[in-house]
């Protein structure tokens, strides 16, 4: 029998080559870029993303990375972008690219912890839609659990 116990699993950044870099900073200094789009590469490379190679080429070829979301308030663009991270079966690339859209706009945003909060409300909300890993009946049990502990009503 083959032992496998002394081989480990190397999780490593991925490496972006040096001209990526470069290409990636030239855009992020580049004015004539949306501000959004900027950010997005700018949080890719700070995170050694490895999208950003496909970033970087969509943002190259006149393409904006926000990916024109066709929503109207800052909410909706919000509920849009935590719907696609949230969402079973995608590709890994639409939740990446939904996480750094998100992540820009908390960036730029004047008020990012009231836009965190609002994110967070509808990642909340739609977790419990997807009851993810039985979240909700867990909740409901750890309240029912504290409300009538003992057989009395807590107050």
């Amino acid at each position: 029998m083959v032992n496998h116990s002394s081989a480990s699993v190397r999780q490593e950044t991925p490496h972006l080559s040096d001209a990526i870099k470069r290409r990636a900073q030239s855009l992020i200094n580049d004015k004539m870029i949306d501000g959004p789009s900027r950010a997005i590469i700018r949080y890719g490379l700070e995170i050694n993303d490895p999208w950003l190679p496909e970033l970087v080429r969509r943002v190259d070829a006149g393409e904006t990375i926000v990916d024109n979301l066709h929503v109207t308030s800052d909410d909706e663009k919000i509920q849009t972008l935590v719907a696609l991270i949230c969402r079973a079966g995608d590709e890994p690339q639409i939740k990446s690219g939904a996480l750094l859209v998100l992540m820009a706009k908390l960036e730029e945003s004047p008020h990012p912890k009231a836009l965190a909060n609002t994110a967070k409300h509808f990642a909340f909300t739609r977790c419990g839609e997807l009851n993810l890993n039985n979240m909700v009946d867990a909740q409901i049990e750890a309240h029912e659990q504290e409300l009538f502990a003992g057989d009395a009503l807590v107050s």
